[in-house]
């Protein structure tokens, strides 16, 4: 009895402790890239009623009503807006992220949505459809923003052994704000023909809820000690009156010294030493900190790159071509397309009109469902295995999808086909390359060029995004039933260069990984080896 007393009270305090990385996911996730998942969604419940809308508000201030032509102008620059203001915030990413860190870079961009939902509130009161494109400005500027900061705070807080399961929970959070999104968009709720402004600034609810949990957490561990330069991170330890004791850290940075870690209890622990112990739940850090003060010296003495400073090192060569095709591939696989399409093929299958909105919050759980599982098992598998999973299954779903297409007409049971595939298409695309893609910058570039790679990838995804959005109505024109063939050749793109050219980076520290990723961008080079530790002591 008294052993399991103690047991208790030995590990009751851990336990206690332990949940502040679950929390500090939560709390990053609600406000973060869920806020990109459901402000994406929310949109297409109200079309008719926002159009109508302007239409009115043009005939109240000129006595005329505005031309069909114009209506859907105004319409187009509302939902062209949102990716435009993503690619502004994610412009504003990395330098924010610098700057402010990542925690507080995410609490000043909820004042974008705290702004946006007053303007979308307040519309249909003041009789301003440009209330309405303003607000849908300030909402893609703080998808921009999190979507960037969001996976780069999680990947820099969480262990090695779990940071690929933390960072892919953006992912999970993209996919249940877009399932909420749908949800809150049936018009049983507020998508409704008087309730849009409400559906419209309900975005102010994850808002809050950020804005209220995130200060009490912490901040990135690797961004107080290594972009700040908190270097009495380790506990320092007293030294003898004859003896000082040094780290020497060869090959990057070398010729740097650094205190050794102590177990002494009696020095005050710095903000970054505090704020690992919260995370881990354990006092005992200190063989962390070790590899962090490594990774510090290896980053050398320069402050953060900016973009077109990875563009031009050779050191750098493989993670840039990586980044870019990946992330053009997550956009240009036609996942975004299905959802596009997937009215179109739950109609032709004879499903009710009223039903509709019903399927296509399944069509959200899908990927919500997949993203949880591939999260799971993230670390197990690694991450070369989903990518290559994810995108061979797409290819061979948008095959049978094609098929179905052109045969719909001759067989009456292809549009039942055709909706398996829509389900089968989205649950492989949550599998792999919607999680996956979005902790590429996270581990492949090193604490000084991430921010600057989350700023290309934000930029990248944003533009993609925005030119499909565009360009998608002429493909649907101009390619008829083949239009996901461009698609299935994009997914295998992704699928080959996956297998040929992206390191497997499951269970490795970042130091690890830039060794490797540094081996596979100079072959030829023998001398660096990584950063060497020799501890001697010097009289």
């Amino acid at each position: 009895m008294r052993l399991w007393t103690h047991v208790n009270s030995v590990h009751s305090p851990l336990k206690i402790q332990s949940r502040v990385l679950f929390l500090t996911i939560f709390a990053a996730g609600i406000g973060g890239t869920f806020q990109f998942g459901y402000n994406l969604s929310i949109i297409n419940a109200p079309t008719l009623y926002i159009q109508e809308f302007t239409n009115e508000t043009w005939q109240v201030r000129t006595g005329e009503p505005l031309p069909d032509r114009l209506i859907l102008l105004v319409w187009s620059i509302i939902v062209s807006l949102y990716p435009l203001g993503g690619l502004l915030g994610a412009l504003l990413a990395g330098h924010l992220a610098v700057t402010l860190g990542r925690k507080r870079s995410l609490l000043v961009n909820d004042l974008c949505t705290v702004a946006a939902a007053v303007l979308f509130g307040f519309s249909r009161r003041a009789g301003s459809f440009e209330m309405i494109m303003l607000g849908r400005l300030l909402v893609g500027v703080s998808a921009g923003v999190s979507m960037n900061v969001q996976p780069m705070y999680l990947g820099e807080s969480a262990p090695k052994e779990l940071r690929g399961a933390v960072a892919m929970t953006s992912a999970v959070f993209t996919a249940l704000g877009i399932m909420m999104g749908q949800v809150v968009g049936l018009r049983e709720l507020l998508g409704g023909p008087q309730a849009w402004p409400l559906l419209l600034a309900s975005c102010v609810v994850p808002g809050l809820l950020q804005l209220g949990s995130l200060p009490l957490l912490p901040e990135s561990p690797r961004y107080l000690l290594i972009d700040r330069g908190d270097t009495k991170a380790c506990l320092a330890v007293p030294r003898p009156v004859h003896t000082s004791r040094k780290l020497f850290i060869r090959g990057v940075g070398a010729g740097q010294t650094q205190p050794l870690p102590s177990r002494d209890p009696r020095r005050r622990a710095t903000p970054a030493t505090q704020a690992l112990r919260r995370l881990r739940g354990s006092e005992d850090v200190e063989e962390e900190l070790v590899e962090l003060r490594e990774e510090r010296a290896a980053c050398g003495a320069g402050g953060p790159r900016r973009p077109w400073h990875l563009l031009g090192d050779p050191a750098l060569r493989r993670q840039v071509v990586s980044l870019v095709v990946l992330g053009s591939a997550m956009e240009l696989c036609g996942n975004d397309s299905v959802y596009a399409y997937a009215s179109a093929v739950f109609r032709a299958a004879g499903m009710p009109e009223h039903r509709i909105s019903y399927a296509l919050v399944g069509t959200g759980a899908c990927e919500l469902l997949a993203s949880l599982v591939s999260s799971a098992v993230v670390e197990r598998v690694g991450r070369r295995v989903l990518l290559m999973a994810g995108y061979c299954l797409m290819t061979c779903w948008g095959s049978v999808f094609t098929a179905a297409l052109c045969l719909q007409d001759s067989y009456p049971w292809m549009p039942y086909l055709a909706m398996s595939c829509v389900f089968g298409f989205i649950l492989s695309f949550g599998i792999g390359p919607a999680g996956v893609t979005g902790i590429l910058a996270t581990e492949l570039f090193d604490q000084t060029a991430r921010p600057a790679a989350y700023a290309v990838y934000g930029v990248l995804l944003w533009t993609m995004l925005f030119l499909l959005g565009l360009g998608f109505p002429f493909l649907m024109e101009g390619l008829s039933h083949f239009i996901y063939v461009p698609f299935l050749a994009v997914c295998v793109c992704g699928a080959v260069y996956t297998g040929l050219f992206l390191p497997e980076t499951k269970g490795k520290s970042f130091l690890e990984i830039t060794q490797e990723l540094h081996r596979l961008n100079f072959p030829r080079d023998p001398r660096w080896r990584g950063p060497e530790v020799l501890q001697f002591t010097e009289l």
